[in-house]
């Protein structure tokens, strides 16, 4: 699954658009590396972002086929030790 979709369906990022437009300015991590939004993440893979409100770094747990409800979406992935964002 594409960074950017993966990002937008887990909730960790509201819209697809504001994932591509992170990934774009250098923003998004995979694994410690800049990642661009057509990246294929994979399960085991840890995302880190930081949209101006801290850095959010979560480890990815599920691949879900479509959207995902809201009260799901936190099964998509593991918040990491380290993870400045408020939950």
């Amino acid at each position: 699954m594409r960074l950017d979709k993966w990002l937008k369906v887990s909730g960790l990022i509201p819209r697809r658009t504001v994932a591509r437009e992170a990934c774009d300015a250098g923003r998004v991590q995979v694994n410690g590396k800049i990642a661009k939004p057509a990246y294929e993440v994979e399960l085991g893979d840890v995302v880190s972002f930081d949209l101006g409100r801290g850095t959010t770094r979560a480890k990815i747990v599920a691949m879900p086929l479509g959207n995902v409800s809201r009260e799901r979406q936190a099964q998509t992935y593991e918040r990491l030790e380290g993870d400045g964002a408020d939950a």
